[in-house]
């Protein structure tokens, strides 16, 4: 899904399936839990996984495509309640097509502590970037959906739900899956410095800025 070149849908859906089962495998959605959409660059419509379906086991006949109003548009059952902050994200976020809504336990756990990710490791600076916190709301309702709006049309790479779990945003799939391991990885070892008593060493600001100058990233 390089910017250009447009990806067939059907090799969307697969790809839409192997990172849900990538994601159940590392514990990061529980058997019910979380949800994973991608579209088409530019498209209007988007494909997603279904509620009330086993995460680690999905086929491409299980996704079900929705436009930005969430009318069905082929696909049968029920697609995931989280549907509408999916959408939200790429009306306001054009450079998105793939959305990862994870429950990752220790990024939750440091919210739920009030202790926020640090660039502590260079993959947090190259990949993640920018996080940002949205404050709690029910899933699946048009708060939740408004609020996750106006923290991802910041040019955030990921959002932390709070008392929730966390969404990753990227450019294509693999990115978006990307995001959302990284994010667990670096409160992992934020967690691990922070339980042995140690508060970890971050990267200096003026190298991020370096870095951010080098690549031309915002």
């Amino acid at each position: 899904m390089s910017e250009g070149i447009e990806i067939p849908e059907e090799q969307l859906k697969n790809d839409v399936c192997k990172v849900m089962r990538n994601l159940f495998n590392r514990g990061m959605v529980s058997a019910l839990g979380g949800n994973v959409s991608a579209r088409v660059p530019n498209a209007k419509e988007f494909w997603i996984t279904p509620s009330g379906i086993f995460k680690g086991e999905l086929t491409p006949d299980d996704l079900i495509k929705l436009d930005l109003d969430g009318n069905v548009i082929e696909g049968f059952g029920r697609p995931s309640i989280e549907w509408p902050l999916h959408a939200a994200v790429y009306k306001v976020r054009p450079d998105v097509n793939a959305v990862v809504h994870a429950h990752n336990p220790v990024t939750l756990g440091l919210a739920l502590a009030g202790i926020g990710l640090k660039p502590i490791t260079v993959e947090a600076v190259m990949v993640l970037r920018r996080v940002e916190v949205v404050p709690f709301a029910f899933p699946g309702t048009d708060q939740l959906a408004k609020l996750v709006a106006e923290k991802a049309s910041t040019g955030a790479r990921a959002l932390i739900l709070q008392n929730h779990g966390i969404i990753a945003m990227g450019a294509n799939l693999y990115e978006a899956e990307a995001i959302a391991e990284t994010l667990e990885e670096v409160a992992m070892a934020q967690f691990v410095s922070m339980a042995l008593g140690k508060e970890p060493p971050v990267i200096p600001e003026r190298e991020v800025e370096l870095y951010y100058k080098l690549y031309k990233l915002g």
